[in-house]
């Protein structure tokens, strides 16, 4: 897909200019502050990485699951990486599957939520050296678990991207929920949907550790398109288990701004207002087409990745598209909310088309990077990229999925999902989506 992009660091706004060729498309080498080089093949098929990089397969979608539950699950989605004591690391992967999906989350006694539903997450855990030593089941029964993300007390948020009802595709009980998972002992938690965090199409989640304050994406790419939660719970940074407890579920309405993509000036900046959800359950009707009143509220296409910063959130918009209903056309926003100025800020603009083929579009889990910059994992067409930006606002490659998974003539390969990194910083964890692979890379990261 073509894009252009516009480069523009200033306050923490990042934006992108001019067409990345020479970075993306040929090859150049980049310069020693704009990343760690060009990508090289990788010999095996699997990831290409700079020169200095390596990557181990930890898991490996249909291989037996260590713990003996079953085999491991495929469409892996949104995960995070916890310290585990003594130098190991317990990561948690979602598992985003459908009711067609071919390697379903086994079903475990005390932490199946539906039977009948084939997501869920997985607990893969390492040793000091970084070698696998056991991978098991942490939530099952769960439906179409995208991304989610970490809590401050050391728990997973997973996010079902459903709104699916008891009765429908064969569901026993409703879905559209977030779910805690334990990775250090998943019975602890269950499978016990956290229901004040409203029943809609979740994506992903970032707590600020500071206020306790969860805020959620809804992946939405109809109209009406999804909306930006926050909720704001009856007892902020309990620890595990205390957002069972309840609290308020509020959208954002930026005034006078009824869809995000209608902004293309990244460093534009807006005051926000939150206002109640109606319903966050959705009973009668979807969260988004609810009544906010005469004012209305403030949508986005496809909304995604989540993650908080340490001073506030940010939050992406893949894409949005006009014919589909979408103020105007953008192939990617990277937004920023500061909550104790209550301003939101266009950071990342992608596109439109500009008719130089390079990759780089729709982008989705982020996370971010060892030098103060980001991660971002790609999820468009053609070739599919982890892509970094650094803190002076240069955009680099990071990995590319060589695995082609398409047939003679129509090369495909999965997007990348889950970014994250160790504890300590030297190991980046991420997902091939298809084939379900997890990957941890190491080399020589600022």
């Amino acid at each position: 897909m073509s894009v252009t992009r516009r480069s523009l660091l200033a306050a923490g706004a990042v934006s992108f200019s001019g067409a990345l060729g020479a970075l993306f498309a040929t090859g150049t080498p980049a310069r020693a502050d704009r990343g760690y080089g060009p990508l090289l093949p990788d010999p095996r098929g699997l990831l290409d990485l700079p020169a200095g990089f390596s990557y181990r397969v930890l898991s490996r979608a249909g291989q037996p699951l260590r713990s003996g539950e079953g085999t491991v699950p495929g469409n892996c989605d949104g995960m995070a990486a916890f310290g585990a004591g003594g130098g190991r690391i317990r990561l948690v992967r979602n598992h985003e599957n459908r009711t067609t999906a071919a390697l379903r989350v086994p079903a475990v006694d005390g932490l199946t939520y539906d039977p009948a539903a084939l997501g869920g997450c997985t607990v893969l855990e390492l040793d000091p050296a970084g070698g696998p030593v056991s991978e098991r089941v942490a939530l099952a029964g769960t439906a179409v678990n995208c991304a989610g993300g970490r809590t401050p007390w050391n728990t997973w948020l997973s996010c079902e991207e459903t709104e699916d009802r008891a009765g429908t595709a064969g569901y026993a009980r409703d879905h559209g929920y977030v779910f805690e998972v334990d990775p250090a002992e998943p019975h602890r938690l269950g499978a016990v949907p956290l229901t004040a965090l409203g029943r809609f199409a979740h994506e992903a989640v970032a707590v600020d550790p500071y206020r306790g304050v969860v805020y959620e994406t809804e992946d939405a790419f109809v109209e009406p398109f999804g909306l930006f939660y926050r909720f704001l719970p009856a007892r902020p940074l309990g620890g595990r288990g205390s957002l069972r407890a309840g609290g308020a579920l509020e959208a954002l309405r930026v005034p006078g701004l009824a869809d995000l993509a209608a902004v293309d000036r990244p460093g534009a900046e807006f005051p926000v207002e939150w206002v109640p959800v109606p319903d966050p359950s959705a009973g009668t009707t979807p969260v988004r087409l609810q009544d906010f009143g005469p004012r209305g509220i403030t949508h986005a296409q496809k909304l995604e990745g989540c993650y908080w910063d340490g001073n506030g959130v940010y939050f992406v918009s893949s894409y949005a598209r006009s014919r589909e209903g979408a103020a105007a056309d953008h192939q990617g926003q990277v937004w920023f909310y500061d909550p104790s100025r209550r301003r939101l800020r266009l950071d990342v603009l992608f596109g439109p088309a500009a008719g130089t083929a390079l990759p780089g579009d729709s982008p989705d889990n982020i996370c971010l990077a060892p030098d103060g910059g980001l991660m971002v994992c790609e999820d468009g067409g053609g070739d599919q990229y982890v892509f970094g930006v650094t803190p002076a606002g240069d955009v680099y490659p990071v990995a590319r999925n060589a695995d082609d998974v398409g047939t003679p003539g129509d090369p495909q390969w999965g997007e990348f999902a889950g970014v994250t990194f160790s504890p300590d910083g030297r190991t980046m964890f991420v997902n091939a989506y298809t084939p379900g692979t997890t990957f941890a890379v190491t080399g020589p990261w600022r």
